[in-house]
């Protein structure tokens, strides 16, 4: 189910839901996933018989979480906030984040309504770079983060700033797409940005794997 103003699942989510089958979880393995939206992650997860925290700042989107693990046989703690806000102080084995990630013309202003789901500023990294600094802290040793998002907001500066947390971090997948409405409508601001090339007409999507050291 998705409700007016909930990010539907779509590519970014398929990806990162690949990435998810590659994690060998340990037994009752407790998963955080941030931005959950419809919950499309936090079942699968949920469907591996991990202990699943779903977090998301639109109470639609809590409320169609919630449904969809309820119609789909599994059991799932939904939290209304921002990020990690409803989670401080608890860790995890594994945290999966689908953040804001486009940027946006109008960087300066906080996003209102369904576009809280992609426009992140003027670099695309408003809430990529809170999740670089505060999702260590959440990662129990050995734990892994799984973050998707596009090359559009510098997957290598997420890399960096991983690195420089102490995790292990790399780019694990990659998916060229065809553009989606959000990007046409600005495509040709991207391009006088240099953020596209004149010859680019697809946008590619990563996920980037970061390790807690045990």
């Amino acid at each position: 189910m998705v409700l007016p103003g909930v990010y539907a699942p779509q590519e970014d989510t398929a990806l990162l839901t690949g990435a998810l089958s590659d994690e060998s979880l340990p037994p009752a393995a407790s998963v955080l996933d941030v931005g959950t939206g419809t919950g499309a992650l936090a079942v699968a997860a949920a469907r591996r018989g991990a202990r699943v925290t779903a977090v998301d700042v639109s109470w639609r989107a809590v409320c169609a979480a919630r449904v969809n693990a309820a119609r789909s046989g599994v059991r799932i703690r939904v939290r209304h906030g921002n990020l990690f806000t409803p989670v401080r102080g608890e860790t995890f084995d594994l945290v999966l984040a689908n953040p804001p990630y486009v940027p946006a013309p109008a960087g300066g202003r906080r996003p209102r309504g369904a576009a809280r789901a992609w426009d992140a500023g003027h670099d695309g990294r408003m809430v990529l770079d809170r999740i670089c600094r505060e999702a260590p802290a959440l990662l129990r040793p050995g734990g892994v983060l799984l973050l998707v998002q596009s090359a559009l907001s510098d997957p290598e500066r997420t890399v960096g700033h991983l690195r420089e947390a102490g995790l292990k971090a790399a780019v694990t997948r990659r998916r060229r797409i065809a553009f989606g409405p959000v990007v046409r409508g600005r495509e040709r601001w991207l391009r006088q940005r240099g953020l596209l090339s004149l010859a680019e007409n697809e946008e590619e999507l990563v996920v980037v794997r970061a390790e807690q050291p045990v």
